[in-house]
């Protein structure tokens, strides 16, 4: 197909009157001009967003955990309460609920996801007939959403340092190092089946596996990709570092850096509580920072040091994670608005080559997330995938919207939707703000709502 642009954000800035080919999925030419039989696009095109974290269960939670506890309230009576629920969940309402948000996430400009999927067991914790079911759960609401997915199955093996052993709640999470390896196997598997998809792991965190397993899912996950994706959550909370310096004598980070080969295809999630030499360490190893502000927000996490890390060339992306937000503008909004509060000074995240923080953010999250899941996206630019947005003119119409101020105004001014339509690897999946199966997704998602809260 050819689509005929009026403004573009391509990989190397602002362009007008382009024509772009697109065949199998991937941006084969840009052209000058409007080539005949083109489609035009109703608006401005700007390149889709990765979510590099995202637990899809937790859609259906959104809501139940914001009752008052006089202040004693904390991510980890958050945690148990979050249990509880997961208690109740089922393949088939996994993948409704998984659906629901895949869907939110591409009508609101997130065009891939990486799915850092603990959920592997029955409720009861017996392995299902078939150990890959959930994840196929998983797969299946990414066909039918139309989403790019990195599935990235999750080792969890313990419930704190010691190792302690894990507890009622996390027995719908554990498997042997050995087990494991066949469900990442499984999964690599079901991958091949299926279009705009792969597959990495997750190591949960440091308090939830120790290095030998660790290191031996590494070293499976490397043999059958050598850039396969790893996640780890890493120092999310205090109490996390604290449990960790009393256990290995380092920080989570630090232990990180000395004990696993860190490279470009590693992603720290949450590394809020890190010290000047592990935010360097991160930098060095060319490994991403996950960053999730609304939830860390939501969860009393803290604040990632986004500022001196992009002064310093690091990586980042962004996640929506426990999805008590689901958009990417909101994202990226509060990540500069906690550099701001914590600072005490305003457009922090932009700098002497790109003064505009909205467009430097959305550009940077975008390349960090396509790191982030090893995929061709991120850009718009010949030979990568055509993963786009296009705006309504008449919304920006509404802000200031020269080259230099249009993603300032929709990051930080417009309140409502700015995104019309959706490609996804040279597909269209929204139309006029619609997914052609978005009714029937909500009501069905409606329905394991109500069954959960009964």
């Amino acid at each position: 197909m050819k689509l005929f642009v009026k403004k573009i954000l391509l990989a190397d800035g602002w362009a007008n009157d382009k024509t772009l080919t697109i065949e199998q999925g991937i941006i084969t030419d840009i052209t000058s001009g409007y080539v005949a039989g083109a489609e035009r696009a109703k608006g401005v095109v700007i390149p889709g967003m990765v979510n590099c974290h995202s637990h899809a269960f937790q859609r259906a939670f959104a809501g139940f955990s914001e009752q008052g506890s006089e202040g004693n309230d904390s991510f980890w009576t958050w945690r148990n309460i979050m249990y509880k629920f997961l208690g109740q969940l089922n393949a088939k309402d996994v993948q409704v609920i998984a659906s629901q948000l895949y869907i939110e996430m591409l009508k609101t400009g997130y065009t891939r996801v990486a799915e850092f999927h603990y959920l592997h067991h029955e409720i009861d914790g017996k392995n299902h007939e078939n150990l890959a079911a959930m994840a196929k759960a998983i797969f299946d609401a990414a066909k039918d959403s139309g989403i790019g997915l990195t599935l990235l199955p999750v080792l969890y093996r313990f419930s704190g340092f010691g190792p302690e052993v894990a507890t009622d709640g996390q027995k719908r999470f554990i498997n042997s190092v050995e087990q494991f390896n066949d469900l990442v196997s499984e999964c690599f598997n079901l991958a091949k089946k299926q279009d705009n998809c792969n597959v990495g792991i997750a190591p949960h965190s440091l308090r939830a596996v120790d290095k030998s397993s660790l290191l031996a899912a590494v070293e499976h996950v490397r043999m059958l990709d050598a850039q396969a994706p790893i996640h780890i959550h890493i120092a999310e909370q205090q109490k996390e570092v604290e449990d960790c310096l009393t256990h290995y004598g380092q920080r989570p980070v630090q232990w990180l850096l000395n004990n696993a080969e860190l490279d470009k295809n590693w992603c720290l999630i949450h590394a809020t509580h890190i010290d000047e030499q592990e935010r360097q360490g991160i930098i060095a190893s060319k490994a991403i920072a996950g960053i999730c502000p609304t939830t860390e927000a939501n969860l009393g996490d803290g604040i990632f040091p986004t500022d001196e890390f992009l002064l310093e060339n690091g990586t980042f992306a962004i996640g929506s994670d426990s999805h008590i937000s689901v958009n990417p503008i909101e994202e990226l909004r509060w990540l500069e608005y906690a550099q701001r509060l914590s600072k005490q000074k305003r457009a922090l995240l932009a700098n002497n080559e790109q003064k505009s923080v909205g467009l430097n953010l959305w550009q940077k999250a975008a390349a960090g997330g396509a790191q982030s899941t090893n995929s061709n996206t991120g850009a718009l630019a010949i030979n990568k995938q055509a993963d786009l947005l296009v705006l309504d003119d008449s919304q920006l119409r509404l802000f200031a919207h020269d080259d230099k101020h249009l993603l300032d105004s929709i990051i930080f001014a417009s309140q409502r939707n700015p995104i019309l339509d959706v490609m996804v690897n040279g597909q269209w999946i929204i139309r006029d703000t619609e997914h052609v199966l978005g009714q029937e997704s909500a009501e069905r998602f409606a329905q394991v709502l109500a069954k959960l809260s009964a």
